[in-house]
């Protein structure tokens, strides 16, 4: 089963899913802190670089299966043209209304 985007809880993540989706690099970049961080697989990457290549230039984008933690930890097939799918996790660090650190990795 999957969960619409505008069905998740946390507005800020589900802004987040809704500009991934899209392929919306301004709606994305508006949604984080400017010292946004995150890690993906246990390691801190660098988030321009890492969004760049893992999101908008291989047109990423999230089918959330669950979410959990008042809507800040989802389970997702994520799929983009580099890796193909996969199940991942994702943990989002909410400050006011904006994601301050996002965590993913395999599921």
């Amino acid at each position: 089963m999957t969960i619409r985007p505008d069905q998740l809880n946390d507005p800020a993540v589900r802004a987040f899913v809704k500009a991934l989706n899209s392929g919306d690099r301004d709606a994305f970049l508006a949604i984080l802190t400017p010292d946004a961080t995150m890690s993906d697989d246990g390691s801190d990457r660098d988030l321009a670089d890492w969004t760049d290549k893992e999101i908008f230039s291989s047109r990423g984008h999230m089918e959330v299966e669950s979410q959990s933690a008042d809507g800040r930890e989802l389970v997702a097939r994520y799929r983009n043209e580099t890796w193909g799918e996969m199940r991942t996790k994702w943990k989002f660090t909410v400050e006011g209304e904006k994601i301050a650190r996002f965590d993913t990795g395999q599921a």
